[in-house]
């Protein structure tokens, strides 16, 4: 797909995130039906809807690209896709059926195993990301689209993380102190790539866990606001592994390339 075939699919979704943010607020408004799914992780009619509103969408404007979505089955066993589109409808579902505010809807493109365009957005806290190329990250703020640069200075600061958790497990508090890492959050959607691209934190660590449809998005949109993704081995994550499983994760902003 080219550049700006890809840059027009990422600007046709926004109205659709943004619609689809708007009703999952309206029905937990109303009040949410919650079940455990096979792997004991909550989902709701929440996470239905979006997918519906966000997977008619997406295969609209690319009906030859496959989407594997959370919240789907349709392609999770193929292991032969090069390109196609990871969906997360609700990412961080525990705080969307508790009331909370972090939950994002995700959406990226995958194009021969790499991702080069994402869409992020956080409903309750009405904060819109995407990217769709190198240099090409934006936050829609009042309308408008603010590039995303994703550094801060680090003179005469502390170096400021996020993390999944708020007690870090060895490995993590090993690269946290050779990062020297002053100060952490927890945070535990996929707006931590969000907040990493716009400078307001410098990065993240995880051990494996969670999927592909996690990360995807926000991979794109820090990548392209000039950080970086990559494992504990320093290798950027390629997309399509067997069971869609991430690797160990390290986030950086450019203040730390």
């Amino acid at each position: 797909m080219e550049n700006e075939a890809i840059k027009k699919n990422v600007e046709s979704l926004i109205d659709t995130f943004l619609y689809a943010g708007k009703i999952s607020l309206e029905l937990r408004k109303k009040g949410l039906t919650k079940e455990l799914k096979s792997d004991d992780t909550p989902v709701s009619n929440g996470d239905i809807e979006v997918n519906k509103i966000i997977s008619e969408k997406i295969n609209g404007l690319t009906p030859g690209i496959p989407i594997v979505s959370e919240e789907s089955s349709e392609n999770k066993l193929n292991e032969n896709l090069k390109d196609f589109w990871l969906i997360d409808p609700i990412d961080g579902t525990y705080d969307y059926i508790n009331n909370l505010d972090e939950f994002t809807i995700n959406a990226g493109l995958i194009i021969n195993k790499k991702p080069v365009a994402g869409l992020i957005y956080a409903p309750a806290k009405d904060r819109m990301f995407y990217s769709y190329g190198d240099n090409s990250a934006f936050e829609l703020t009042k309308d408008k689209p603010i590039k995303l640069e994703c550094s801060n200075n680090l003179d005469n600061r502390d170096i400021k993380f996020v993390s999944y958790s708020n007690k870090l497990k060895p490995e993590i508090q090993k690269i946290h102190n050779d990062l020297n890492v002053k100060k952490y959050v927890r945070m535990k959607s996929s707006l931590k790539f969000c907040v990493i691209a716009s400078g307001e934190y410098d990065g993240y660590v995880a051990e494996p866990r969670a999927y592909e449809w996690d990360i995807a998005a926000g991979h794109a949109i820090l990548k392209h606001a000039g950080g970086s993704v990559t494992d504990f081995n320093n290798q950027e994550i390629s997309y399509g592994k067997k069971d869609f499983k991430n690797p160990s994760l390290i986030l950086k902003s450019k203040s730390l390339l």
